[in-house]
């Protein structure tokens, strides 16, 4: 078996060649698989319990502005989003994959359980008696994004290891792990956005926050449990680190860079030269490199070179995915949110729309429409990963430009007549059209940096999947803060006003309707253009 993927050779015991157990048995497989979709639906239960309502604590006892809360959230889910690229690292040059997720998972529990006690005595960053409380909860809250960090860009690549990529048949089951874990952490996702939203809002917020550290303890109980019956990969065998390899490609290109073209070269290397500028004609300048290092060290470093361009052109459709947790949440704050008289939907509890429309599609996509589409392509996964990708892009354009238009409605109808509230369902249409959206991009993302990274770089591939909602987040923090100093100069009422019916989040939102379209331009010429990086990939 050749299961791809980082391990050093003694992360849980000897192995011998190939993809193995501890005990040097083959098993992995969907047995090993179902058990990471459990530990990664526990873990998705403890962030979202956390981040879907963030808003709501940092504008309620914390007592922030809209637009400093909705910044500071984008802050941190962006920290989430970019300490997955360091813990890759580590995870594919020194620890192993199974040892960063423990050590990860034991730092994120203690981040959550901290959390859960900083909530304890409500505080006000207005008094400065209650500072102490304030930076407390901050600190915790990294500390929850640095356990992420090394557990996020690990655990879904070690759960499709478990599959051999060299096998027709587990090459579909893995390109179904990807849409079945998605399923199973769309169904954590809309448990804990109904419970955890509640219980904050209406019980306790340091419950709240304390039930997901109980939720993350079980995760990490879960994994630890299926430890004889995982594939550990001994692809690396004796070879460089990975990072050496392609740092090498990089150096010796530009030592290179001023030495005759291959046509002017010695026979002994102009045939590899050749082959290494017929392989690709992008990124001709590491052909350079040639004289020095071997051709499939090159062809790494033109592999992670060719994902920068889809990477940048999917930066806009994560700027569009950061409004659910922020604006998203607080629209639904100033909407009629009653179900009986006395009891109100908490506004987080709407996103669960989300999780609603994935967990109806996938089984949709996966077992119909995903046939339907082999049956014409051939191709394993129905359509490629960049169509896949582009599709969900295209969506989350229509899902923004929707929420401008009811936006526009609802602050036309406060202003028509303050006592009325528009109901909260006229939101449920840009919910629902963002999860199937995720369907498409979100997983069709995992799948692409997974399958395009150099075999042992799969965890900085997820890595970089993630760190594009990273850039996303922090990009959509940055605007918020200069369109609000800039809107609320002398004396305006800025877009974010905390009386959103004095705001203009309709603006904002036609704004971001105009950079998703562009967006997704930049997107169709890169794909167009792409070259996939192994020759079984579709």
């Amino acid at each position: 078996m050749a299961i791809t993927g980082s391990s050093t050779e003694d992360e849980l015991g000897s192995t011998t060649e190939g993809s193995l157990n501890n005990r040097g048995n083959n098993i992995g497989g969907w047995r090993s698989a179902r058990l990471i979709i459990g530990v990664e639906m526990a873990e998705r239960f403890a962030y979202f319990g956390i981040s879907s309502n963030l808003i709501m604590y940092l504008t309620g006892p914390l007592g922030e502005s809209t637009a400093t809360a909705a910044a500071n959230v984008n802050a941190w889910i962006g920290t989430v989003s970019f300490m997955p690229l360091l813990g890759g690292f580590i995870a594919d040059s020194f620890l192993g994959r199974f040892r960063t997720i423990v050590i990860a998972s034991s730092l994120y529990i203690l981040g959550l359980g901290l959390l859960s006690f900083s909530a304890m005595t409500p505080s006000n960053n207005k008094d400065s008696t209650n500072q102490f409380q304030v930076t407390f909860f901050f600190c915790s809250l990294y500390l929850v994004a640095i356990g992420l960090g090394g557990y996020k860009p690990c655990i879904k690549v070690f759960g499709a290891d478990q599959f051999d990529g060299n096998d027709l048949r587990e090459r579909k089951a893995k390109s179904s792990f990807f849409n079945w874990m998605f399923f199973g952490n769309c169904t954590s996702i809309l448990t804990t956005r109904l419970v955890s939203a509640y219980i904050q809002e209406n019980l306790s917020w340091s419950i709240g926050f304390g039930i997901t550290s109980v939720s993350m303890l079980l995760a990490l109980s879960l994994f630890l449990l299926g430890t004889t019956s995982y594939r550990f990969s001994t692809e690396r065998g004796g070879k460089k680190n990975p990072f050496s390899r392609i740092s090498r490609v990089f150096m010796e290109a530009l030592k290179n860079r001023r030495q005759p073209d291959f046509d002017d070269m010695a026979d002994a290397n102009e045939t590899l030269l050749l082959q290494a500028h017929q392989s690709s004609k992008q990124f001709r300048f590491l052909d350079k490199a040639a004289v020095s290092c071997e051709m499939a060290e090159i062809e790494e470093a033109k592999a992670v070179l060719r994902l920068i361009p889809i990477w940048t052109s999917c930066v806009v459709y994560a700027i569009v995915y950061a409004q659910a947790p922020t604006f998203f949440t607080k629209q639904g704050a100033t909407m009629n949110r009653s179900i009986s008289p006395g009891l109100l939907v908490p506004a987080a509890t709407l996103q669960s729309f989300i999780n609603i429309a994935i967990g109806v599609f996938i089984p949709i996509y996966d077992r119909l429409l995903v046939p339907f589409a082999r049956s014409i392509t051939q191709n394993p996964s129905g359509i490629t990963m960049l169509q896949r990708i582009g599709t969900g892009i295209f969506l989350s354009n229509l899902a923004i430009v929707i929420a401008a238009l009811v936006e526009t409605k609802r602050l036309q109808t406060a202003r028509d007549d303050e006592l009325m509230l528009m109901s909260v369902l006229w939101l449920v249409p840009q919910y629902v059209i963002y999860g199937v959206a995720d369907v498409f991009t979100m997983v069709g993302l995992q799948e692409f940096f997974y399958d395009q990274v150099p075999c042992e770089l799969r965890s900085v591939g997820m890595a970089l999947n993630l760190s594009i909602y990273g850039a996303g987040n922090i990009l959509s923090s940055i605007m918020v803060s200069v369109i609000d100093k800039i809107t609320s100069q002398s004396g305006q009422t800025s877009w974010f006003d905390n009386d959103l019916n004095k705001a203009h989040l309709d603006y904002f939102y036609w704004l971001l309707a105009c950079f998703s379209f562009i967006g997704f331009a930049s997107y169709m010429w890169f794909a167009k253009a792409y070259v996939y990086n192994r020759p079984n990939t579709f």
